[in-house]
């Protein structure tokens, strides 16, 4: 027969434009042009139109509110995206509502459905691509919730999950599935991108309580997060469904692996606490360690960030401040003595270059003037060409730099001498030439020469 022949060409209904017109128009008939159909177009488009009345009713107020707090430029930012992207959220909420109603009621629900999923995504998408800062990771994530969203809208989303679940292997007791795993990513993802960002917002509301110093307020923040951070591993291993009882073995045998080959970056950790318990160092201070000179800019897990006057950034690891000398400028005390060396000439007049050298530094606004930091200027040699004195100058804000602001006293030193008639020395040196070519022959010395008897 025709039909068991292979090579037979395959009897396909052909339907002339007509036909198929007339059949895409009995579906959409059937399908779309409903009365069910047209009142969960119309539930969907008043949802639609709330939640753009509710963007353009709140943003201005969440615009002010956000201005008047004191609140850091990139969490103003990520707040105001949050509140952005939630009155979308709220539209998604709506019709996902409006589709639970709708099925009570006897509707199909069908146009809600795939509209609350599209809406569902689009916020998920948006949320994980504002707060993510590399693209890369930004681009997979969207990637997956549109995979995921395309499984929903097909109907298909429940199967997938079944199939994930099946996808399993038991160690004793412990079953661990693909599923659980794909879970527990994401509530640790979650999870660690909430304890960042409530560190954060710790952070920055702590920098405005009084009576907290810098290294407090470091130290809360690594403490903070390292509890943050631990309760959200916790919570993903218990969601995946791992017993912690049973990890007591392998997690110390872990620990002991992770003391000898991260001896360095563990060592470098609980330093940086120390150094924030003792009070030694703390961001704002100024120090000198080895070729580094700077004032402490971070306080991190791992190293300390130095930066200098000229742009550059020294990473000091924690074990270094602590086991090597550390020069703190402002320890106990913000005030910083600059010493500059000063030369008159020998005919000038000592008391007045005193006088003048602590008129120039009163002159600098940066120069401290009160009972205990008073400018003094001290003789302290007699030189070959020069009397040389020391001008003796304090200031509270060596993070701002030493060599500028003595500089700048140098040049008022320069034009108060010149007013007043102080001389600056210069090395004098007498030539005597014994012999040179073309010149008559050198004199003799009064002993050589002949006397009057002679």
């Amino acid at each position: 027969m025709a039909q068991d022949d292979p090579q037979a060409p395959l009897d396909l209904p052909t339907l002339s434009l007509e036909e198929g017109a007339e059949a895409v128009g009995s579906w959409a008939q059937a399908h779309l042009f409903t009365s069910g159909t047209l009142i969960e177009a119309a539930l969907l488009t008043g949802i639609l139109l709330f939640a753009f009345m509710l963007r353009r009713l709140t943003m201005p107020r969440v615009d002010a509110m956000l201005a008047r707090e004191a609140l850091l430029p990139g969490l103003r930012y990520t707040l105001r995206r949050l509140l952005l992207i939630g009155t979308t959220g709220a539209a998604a909420l709506l019709t996902w509502i409006a589709h639970g109603t709708a099925t009570r009621i006897g509707l199909e629900g069908e146009l809600l459905r795939i509209a609350a999923n599209l809406l569902t995504a689009w916020v998920v998408i948006r949320l994980l691509t504002s707060l993510l800062r590399q693209p890369g990771w930004a681009k997979l994530l969207a990637a997956i919730v549109w995979f995921i969203a395309a499984l929903a809208i097909l109907g298909w989303l429940q199967a997938f999950r079944d199939l994930l679940n099946a996808i399993a292997f038991n160690i004793g007791d412990l079953r661990l599935s693909l599923m659980g795993f794909v879970n527990g990513i994401l509530v640790l993802t979650i999870f660690i991108w909430m304890s960042s960002l409530l560190a954060r917002l710790v952070d920055s509301r702590l920098v405005y309580l009084e009576g907290v110093t810098p290294a407090a307020r470091v130290l809360i923040g690594k403490v903070l997060r390292i509890i943050l951070y631990l309760v959200a591993v916790v919570v993903a291993l218990t969601f995946v469904g791992v017993n912690l009882t049973a990890l007591a073995v392998f997690s110390g045998a872990l620990g002991i692996g992770l003391g000898f080959g991260l001896q360095k970056v563990v060592s470098n950790l609980f330093s940086g606490i120390i150094l924030l318990l003792d009070r030694s160092l703390k961001p704002g201070d100024v120090i000198e360690t080895s070729d580094a000179y700077g004032w402490i800019k971070h306080m991190g897990a791992r190293y300390t960030t130095v930066a200098t006057r000229d742009g550059k950034e020294y990473l000091i690891p924690n074990e270094t401040l602590i086991t090597e000398q550390v020069i703190n400028w402002s320890y106990s005390d913000t005030a910083v003595r600059v010493k500059i060396k000063v030369g008159i000439s020998y005919r000038s007049d000592v008391h007045k270059a005193i006088e003048l050298m602590t008129e120039a530094a009163l002159t600098q606004p940066r120069v401290l003037s009160d009972e205990v930091h008073t400018p003094q200027a001290h003789l302290v040699d007699f030189g070959e060409s020069s009397v040389d004195f020391e001008l003796r100058v304090w200031i509270s804000d060596p993070q701002q730099g030493l060599v500028n602001v003595a500089s700048k006293i140098r040049l008022t030193i320069w034009d108060l001498f010149h007013q007043h008639g102080i001389e600056f020395p210069f090395p004098q040196r007498d030539l005597h030439i014994v012999s040179a070519e073309g010149l008559p022959g050198p004199r003799r010395d009064a002993d050589e020469r002949p006397g009057p008897a002679d």
